[in-house]
């Protein structure tokens, strides 16, 4: 049920682009237990003046390849799984070339009744009581 938005510079080639969001997509999968097919993501493109981060951060240096990913997903995983599902998105976009201090993510983690997946309805919650 996540939710994933992927931003990055402008200029990146489409199938980078695709291939991004694949691996973390498959680290998802892989790491947090998402099912194959629960896949919502949203890939957003930049102009420069529009992408703004600070290139120091922590002491991480950072490019402008750099990644940010914002993934929304239900409360109540564990950090050892949310830091598996870092050092995955981070290794599965390294092998695609990137370096990995320009993979910066962050986790929204929401309530389970917060999910409407069509037709209006809460599609996660308890059904709706009948009024007598």
């Amino acid at each position: 049920m996540p939710l994933v938005r992927i931003s990055l510079a402008k200029g990146k080639r489409p199938a980078f682009r695709r291939q991004a969001a694949d691996a973390v997509h498959r680290a998802m999968v892989e790491t947090i237990e998402v099912p194959p097919l629960d896949r919502f993501q949203i890939i957003t493109e930049h102009e420069p003046a529009d992408f703004v981060y600070d290139a120091k951060y922590l002491g991480i240096a950072r490019t402008d390849d750099l990644a940010v990913i914002q993934i929304t997903l239900t409360a109540g995983r564990s950090l050892e799984k949310k830091r598996a599902l870092f050092r995955r998105i981070a290794d599965n976009l390294a092998a695609l070339g990137m370096r990995r201090e320009d993979v910066w993510i962050n986790l929204v983690e929401v309530a389970k009744e917060n999910w409407s997946f069509g037709n209006g309805v809460a599609s996660y919650a308890p059904p709706e009581a009948v009024p007598a």
